[in-house]
């Protein structure tokens, strides 16, 4: 197995592992403690290894996603106190966390491979370099790692996919039923706790959010269906890091940035142009509401010239309307398509489909008459 394939391999595994849960996050509109938790989680890393003296012990996996878990805890904690919002609780908890790891690291741990900056970043373009033997096969002890996570999460995942379902789009009915929302809520956090963990080696805590929230948010503007939202998901964030790594390839680039950058690229594609909620066809929806408008403007006009007895001539339309004459006419064009209107001796009449759209029918006119 080449490097190449390898680094692809690594980027595809991170990618999905993160996509998967930040499914949930999305969905429960927690998509800023993907970020709190992704940076917290390097003290629980610090703590651990305090304890282990080892960095390859999965002991600190766990210490991990203890202090994800943590984390919630204390941005609930004091989001519960009525005292602080949402978002600032996250900005007041996860810097205070980090900062001291940081701290802790530059104080005692300046010997060991253990750093910040690495962290943060990532280098997916190392990964091969670290190899472990698994069942007679020399593999990156990346892809290992997180091919392990990611079995983990799709195994989570489909354990629990009904609990999670339920206690996401409605915690109350969950709660009734005898499922423990809070159980899960936490469970899951530890979940993108250590999915987090996983990645920092490959694609850096920072743009483990962007692998988290950026898939997810696309494959939402594409449908409501769960399984589906899941599928889409993982698809989007596989494609971010393929394209992502070729980009960088030709770009002479950072790896994980490139993946990132393409999440985000695929996102405004999805954004642009998905069926329902994109935004080509948001403006579509927009310009055929401003026509019906003006069609039922121009229909409830005819209908009260019609009960005045005053004749609707075409040429006197932009000015009762105040349209501009090129927006009549297309307007009328319109009208007439839809056969609404028709024209007679120089002017306008409302069809029995035009009377309708202005509420009112022919045999009212008959009747009144």
């Amino acid at each position: 197995m080449g490097a190449s394939l390898e680094i692809q391999l690594i980027a595809v595994a991170a990618a999905v592992a993160c996509a998967l849960v930040g499914v949930f996050l999305v969905l429960r509109r927690m998509a800023l403690m993907a970020d709190a938790i992704s940076h917290t989680v390097l003290l629980g890393i610090v703590l651990s290894f305090f304890v282990v003296q080892d960095l390859h012990s999965p002991w600190l996996l766990l210490g991990a996603a203890l202090m994800g878990v943590a984390t919630v805890a204390l941005v609930e904690a004091l989001q519960r106190s009525g005292l602080v919002a949402e978002d600032a609780a996250i900005a007041l908890v996860f810097p205070a966390l980090f900062s001291l790891a940081v701290l802790l690291i530059g104080l005692y741990a300046r010997n060991v491979h253990l750093d910040a900056d690495v962290v943060l970043m990532g280098e997916l373009a190392l990964a091969p370099f670290e190899r472990v033997l698994l069942f007679g096969l020399d593999l990156p002890q990346s892809l290992v790692t997180l091919t392990g996570i990611l079995l983990l999460n799709l195994l989570a995942i489909g354990l629990f996919y009904k609990e999670l379902k339920l206690s996401t789009f409605d915690p109350v009915l969950a709660a009734t039923l005898g499922i423990a929302p809070a159980l899960l809520h936490y469970g899951l956090m530890a979940l993108v706790a250590v999915t987090a963990v996983g990645a920092f080696d490959s694609v850096g805590a920072v743009l483990v959010v962007a692998l988290i929230v950026t898939p997810p948010a696309a494959a939402h503007l594409l449908t409501d269906d769960l399984q589906r939202m899941l599928l889409l998901s993982a698809g989007i964030g596989a494609g971010s890091a393929l394209s992502g790594y070729w980009l960088a390839r030709w770009l002479d680039s950072n790896i994980a940035g490139s993946m990132a950058l393409m999440a985000g690229v695929w996102f405004c594609v999805v954004w642009a142009a998905a069926p329902e909620r994109g935004l080509l066809a948001l403006l579509r929806r927009q310009a055929r509401q401003r026509w019906q408008v003006a069609e039922r403007v121009l229909a409830l006009h005819l209908r009260s010239a019609e009960e005045e007895g005053a004749p609707n001539l075409v040429d006197r339309l932009p000015e009762r309307l105040r349209w501009e004459p090129k927006f009549a006419r297309q307007v009328l064009r319109r009208a007439e398509a839809n056969g609404l209107v028709q024209y007679q001796a120089g002017g306008l009449v409302l069809t029995e489909r035009g009377r309708q759209q202005a509420g009112y029918s022919s045999s009212r006119i008959t009747g009144s008459s």
